[in-house]
């Protein structure tokens, strides 16, 4: 295996994806926004090729038309780190489970969908593990009414 080189892996992952893929940087990560219908493919080459073993954790992030889907991925051995983002319009709320991929995803794909109502395909229980079943909404939403308020 090739010493890692983010560089590198940056210009093939924009040889393999195109304009489904655009890179950016804050001070901590480097930051992958990757359209959805590409993201499992993202996903795979970074945990198979570059050795992101380890998602750390996934969140989401209500834009009012749209959420924004976080997830911070780590290669433990080498001390890597990336973020990747995409979004999904909020009338289309769904995306593939990463599941196959990093078992971690369970429960955190779960947190998301009871809270925020985003569904993920593929995934073996997709079920509320916060709140009770018959809870009604999705209380992180901006649009969630709580006691009648909005």
């Amino acid at each position: 295996m090739q010493e890692f080189s983010l560089e590198r892996m940056i210009q093939e992952l924009e040889g393999l994806l195109g304009d489904k893929v655009r890179t950016g940087s804050d001070q901590f990560f480097t930051v992958l926004y990757i359209d959805p219908a590409a993201l499992t493919i993202l996903m795979g080459k970074l945990r198979d090729e570059y050795g992101f073993n380890h998602l750390a954790n996934l969140t989401s992030v209500d834009y009012g038309e749209e959420f924004e889907m976080v997830y911070h991925l780590y290669s433990i051995p080498d001390n890597n780190k990336v973020l990747v983002k995409t979004r999904v319009p909020r009338t289309l709320a769904e995306l593939d489970s990463l599941i196959s991929l990093w078992p971690t995803a369970d429960w955190q794909e779960r947190e998301v969908y009871d809270l925020m109502g985003i569904k993920f395909k593929g995934h073996p229980n997709l079920v509320r593990v916060l709140l009770p079943e018959d809870f009604e909404g999705h209380p992180l939403r901006k649009d969630y009414l709580m006691g009648g308020r909005k």
